[in-house]
C-alpha cells in the first residue's frame, strides 16, 4: 500500500511540474509577442484597416448570432469560461474524442491577433489565456466582440466580416438580412466545412444550429426562426 501511495504522489508531483512548465512557457510566449508589438499597437493597426467594420454599423442580429452560437455567456464571464471548459473536457473525455472546445470569444480574439501562426497548441492555449486577461482588462466587451468580427477567418481567403460579405454575398455588412446574419455567423466555426462555396448543405445545417441557439438564448422568437427555416 505504501508503495502505491508513493507512486501516486510521484505522479501528482510530476503532473504539477508539467502544468507549471506549460504555464511558464505560455506566459513567456505571450511576453515575447508583446515585447515585439504591444497590444495597443496591434489593435490600433487592426482598426486602421480600411476593411474594419464598427459594431454599431452592423445589423444587431449579426453580433447576437455570433454570441449565441460561439459563446452565449460572453457578457457574463471574464477572459475564460470555467463552465464551458469543464463541459468541453467532460464531453471530450467521455467520448474519447475532441468534440468540443471551451474557448471564449476573447480567447479567440487573442489567438487571431497574436498566435494565428503558432503551431505549439498546448503552450499557445496558455498564452491565449494571458492575452485574453489583458484584453478583458483594457477593452470593453463590445470592443472585443468588434475585434472578433473583424479578425475571424471565413474561408476562401476572407478575413473579417466585410471581406466575407463582399465575397460570399456581394453586399456590405450593414446590408445583411436576418437570414444573411444567421448564415455568416455559422461559418467561422469551421470555414473549410461551412463556407458556402465548399459545402452548401453543411452551410445550411450550421445555419440551422445558429438559429436554434438564437431561439434558445432569447435572441429570436420561435416564430421568427420558423420563418427563416421555411417552417409554416
Amino acid at each position: 500500500m505504501r508503495y502505491i501511495k508513493r507512486i501516486f504522489l510521484f505522479m501528482v508531483i510530476a503532473l504539477i511540474i508539467l502544468i507549471a512548465v506549460f504555464i511558464l512557457n505560455g506566459k513567456k510566449m505571450y511576453e515575447d509577442v508583446i515585447a515585439e508589438h504591444s497590444m495597443s499597437e496591434t489593435i490600433k493597426e487592426i482598426r486602421n484597416d480600411p476593411n474594419y467594420v464598427k459594431l454599431k454599423d452592423l445589423p444587431p442580429a449579426y453580433p447576437n448570432a455570433i454570441i449565441a452560437v460561439e459563446d452565449h455567456r460572453f457578457k457574463e464571464h471574464g477572459a475564460i469560461d470555467a463552465i464551458a471548459i469543464g463541459r468541453a473536457l467532460w464531453r471530450n473525455i467521455t467520448n474519447f474524442s475532441l468534440l468540443e472546445g471551451g474557448s471564449t470569444i476573447t480567447q479567440q480574439v487573442a489567438k487571431n491577433i497574436f498566435f494565428i501562426t503558432e503551431k505549439n497548441a498546448g503552450v499557445r492555449k496558455i498564452a491565449e489565456i494571458f492575452a485574453a486577461y489583458d484584453l478583458e482588462k483594457n477593452y470593453s466587451k463590445d470592443e472585443i466582440l468588434e475585434l472578433y468580427i473583424n479578425t475571424i477567418y471565413f474561408g476562401d481567403g476572407y478575413y473579417g466580416i466585410k471581406e466575407a460579405c463582399n465575397g460570399y454575398l456581394d453586399i456590405e455588412p450593414e446590408d445583411m438580412t436576418l437570414y444573411d446574419c444567421t448564415m455568416m455567423a455559422g461559418i467561422p466555426n469551421a470555414p473549410s466545412v461551412y463556407a458556402p462555396t465548399a459545402h452548401p448543405e453543411l452551410t445550411k445545417s450550421r445555419q440551422e444550429k445558429v438559429i436554434s441557439d438564437m431561439v434558445k438564448y432569447n435572441y429570436l422568437s420561435q416564430e421568427e426562426a420558423n420563418k427563416l427555416l421555411g417552417i409554416k
